[in-house]
């Protein structure tokens, strides 16, 4: 049995994206495409791929001290957040 071939614009789109991280090695591109996706498919099956994509991609050039930095403070930041919004916590 053949299999479908799948030409949605988000699969173009994720096919294009592709091509330029693993193909052309054009990350900064890929990067934007894979950005796109997820803004113009969030509920679409490549909206997942391209956001495993973006990880792959920062974990690759930003540095796991400075990853692990951001996201304690964006976790503080939440946390902040939570608390204004229910006072008793």
């Amino acid at each position: 049995m053949k299999k479908e071939i799948n030409n949605t614009e988000s699969s173009r789109q994720y096919a294009a994206a592709y091509e330029l991280h693993y193909g052309s090695e054009n990350l900064r591109e890929a990067f934007t495409h894979y950005q796109n996706i997820l803004r113009e498919h969030p509920k679409s099956k490549e909206a997942g791929y391209a956001r495993s994509q973006l990880q792959n991609i920062i974990r690759g050039m930003v540095p796991k001290e400075e990853l692990l930095e951001s996201q304690v403070k964006l976790a503080t930041a939440i946390f902040d957040k939570e608390k204004g919004q229910y006072p008793n916590v």
